[in-house]
């Protein structure tokens, strides 16, 4: 990544807004969306700055670094602390696509892609697993058994499928509470990681753990997804739930 993507709470928060005219306009639009408030000088709590400017751009995107503002410049990507995304909207789902200036076009058309896929209630659907959290804790008590009935109830096709339109959402916390454990297995070629088929990449992107030898490959490792559990052994450990990878070499019998 040549940036760290990152969702910035503005509400309530000034925003310096340099310049005037329709890109500034954009900006002042934008930072109202999100809550903020813009303000024209360097008042006490200020920490982004917007800079939309002709002419002196370069300069002033200096002065304000130097008072400890991030930075973004308008149209100039590389004066800028931070790029603003494009932004598919379905609070309190956010979808922000960025090229690191790039390319704002392709941006743009990604952007026009995904909000003809997204369901216009997918935000609600947000919300009410938000407010579901504490009842599906109560049925399914370890992480493991929760991640697991997250991954079944919105899984493709599942009850809670976020690419469906839902109405009258409910969630029943006991919705496949019996299948919720799920064993596949990747046996690894001499090419590790490199060997991996897109079918076998998402199983390691969707697993809540993953057993694998003391000497597997790290770069075979390094796909897991972060927050999954290892585990270095030829089995799954007992009470073992969700979604479990096995990692092997050599051929299969």
């Amino acid at each position: 990544m040549q940036s760290l993507p990152l969702f910035h709470r503005i509400s309530g928060q000034p925003v310096l807004l340099v310049g005037e005219g329709e890109a500034a306009d954009a900006k002042a639009r934008l930072i109202a969306a999100a809550g903020g408030r813009v303000v024209l000088g360097v008042d006490p709590g200020v920490r982004l700055a917007f800079v939309a400017l002709e002419e002196g751009a370069e300069a002033e995107a200096a002065r304000l670094k130097a008072l400890g503002l991030l930075v973004n410049v308008v149209d100039r990507p590389a004066l800028c602390d931070f790029t603003v995304p494009a932004i598919v909207d379905r609070s309190p789902v956010l979808l922000a696509i960025g090229t690191g200036g790039a390319s704002a076009s392709l941006s743009k058309a990604l952007k026009e892609r995904l909000e003809r896929l997204l369901p216009a209630g997918l935000g609600r659907l947000a919300e009410a697993i938000a407010a579901a959290r504490d009842n599906v804790a109560a049925v399914h008590r370890t992480v493991p058994a929760r991640r697991a009935f997250w991954a079944a109830a919105l899984a493709p096709g599942g009850p809670l499928d976020p690419l469906v339109e839902h109405d009258g959402l409910t969630i029943d916390p006991g919705v496949a509470a019996g299948a919720l454990t799920r064993e596949d297995v990747i046996v690894l070629g001499p090419d590790g990681a490199d060997g991996l088929t897109l079918r076998q990449l998402r199983l390691l992107a969707q697993a809540d753990l993953v057993v694998h030898a003391a000497d597997t490959a790290a770069d075979v490792l390094a796909l897991v997804r972060r927050d999954a559990a290892r585990w270095v052994g030829d089995c799954a450990p007992p009470g073992a739930t969700g979604r479990i990878v096995r990692l092997m070499t050599g051929e299969t019998g």
